[in-house]
């Protein structure tokens, strides 16, 4: 196989941005295209970052292309991620993958019978900061956990996106928007799981687009958007998880996971940095010594400070383990894992039962500060 994938995008939307911002970073792929069902959306990109510009059936007979990243509203994942398998690409989504097990299912078999693979974001289990949370835990550092919590609440998406009525249809809410990124990051930490449970409400039935350019639209509710989840895995631990968007004010942690000799405090899985804490039977709670990984490295400036931001990280792994022959840690696998969980915390509340689960995974293999240097140019 080539040293570099040729690379197109599908959707053009806030997102793609960041892939073709970030993607010179990282080695194993190069983004040649993009498409749009808004053509002159795609064209916006194109000149704004050196791609060309296609319609959606010209990118996916493009021979130039080797794999085809999914950045389309959730609701369309499932079908676009299909039409590029059967075009005979590789396909990399955006979470989520898929809005059930089937959806996954399917392209799994199509995937199987074409000789393709999938991968899926989030990446940000790859940061810096859970990396070494991954380290200080495979040590030993706070024995075999126990028991955690995760929280993941504000007051909604309307406040600040510019086209939010997609996060609260099915497919959206906060559990299939940012769970993601903390489960992803349970399966790095922990493992699989092996049963969910939760209860799940919704503050309205509609919401008041605040921010630009619709505010004052009122949008639907479909989906919950207050959920609180508790999740077994299968080693044994049992972890609380709250995601809402109907939460003014909170001063939960995102997350914090126990074990028989220590306490660990992970910074928000939805980003690739900041500070890790432990404890140990001391009760004295201090930062790890910093380490000098790549993905931990203040690199864009945002309102409230220098922000590291290595989105693509999971696209450049899948890329370099297609070249390699090698498992790429944002896998089908444990995109499929995640979505099971997911989806069964959203059936648990609707059905008001422990929901357990039909698929398992392995833990990704740690990305360590040269297996990370190793994904940059």
């Amino acid at each position: 196989m080539a040293k570099e994938l040729g690379v197109g995008i599908i959707g053009c939307g806030n997102i793609s941005i960041t892939y073709l911002a970030l993607a010179p970073l990282f080695k194993g792929f190069k983004i040649l295209a993009c498409a749009d069902l808004d053509r002159t959306v795609a064209e916006l990109r194109a000149a704004e970052y050196g791609v060309k510009a296609q319609a959606i059936e010209d990118l996916l007979a493009n021979d130039e292309l080797d794999l085809i990243v999914n950045l389309t509203i959730p609701a369309a994942h499932f079908t676009v991620s299909r039409a590029i398998l059967e075009a005979g690409k590789h396909v990399y989504s955006e979470k989520p993958l898929v809005l059930s097990l089937e959806e996954g299912e399917e392209l799994r078999r199509i995937a199987t019978e074409r000789g393709l693979a999938i991968g899926c974001a989030p990446d940000t289990f790859l940061g810096g900061a859970h990396q070494l949370a991954r380290k200080y835990i495979d040590e030993g550092g706070i024995g075999r956990i126990t028991s955690g919590t995760c929280h993941v609440m504000s007051p909604g998406m309307e406040m600040w996106h510019p086209n939010p009525g997609f996060f609260f249809l099915p497919g959206g809410g906060p559990i299939l928007d940012l769970g993601p990124y903390y489960v992803a990051n349970l399966i790095n930490l922990i493992g699989p799981v092996r049963r969910v449970a939760a209860l799940t409400s919704m503050a309205s039935p509609t919401r008041t687009v605040t921010s630009e350019p619709l505010a004052g639209q009122v949008i639907p509710v479909e989906t919950p958007t207050n959920i609180h989840a508790l999740l077994e895995f299968v080693s044994g631990a049992t972890i609380t998880m709250s995601a809402s968007w109907d939460v003014w004010s909170h001063r939960h942690a995102n997350m914090e996971l126990y074990g028989t000799e220590g306490s660990i405090y992970v910074p928000d899985p939805n980003f690739f940095g900041g500070l890790v804490e432990v404890a140990g039977r001391d009760k004295d709670i201090k930062p790890l010594p910093d380490w000098d990984h790549p993905f931990a490295k203040a690199n864009q400036e945002h309102p409230n400070g220098p922000r590291a931001n290595y989105r693509a990280a999971g696209l450049a792994d899948m890329a370099v383990a297609l070249i390699e022959g090698r498992d790429p840690r944002c896998s089908l696998d444990r995109s499929l894992h995640g979505i099971d969980v997911l989806t069964s915390i959203l059936k648990s509340g609707e059905e008001g039962s422990f929901v357990n689960m039909t698929t398992t995974c392995t833990q990704p293999q740690p990305l360590g500060i040269d297996e990370a240097l190793a994904l940059l140019r």
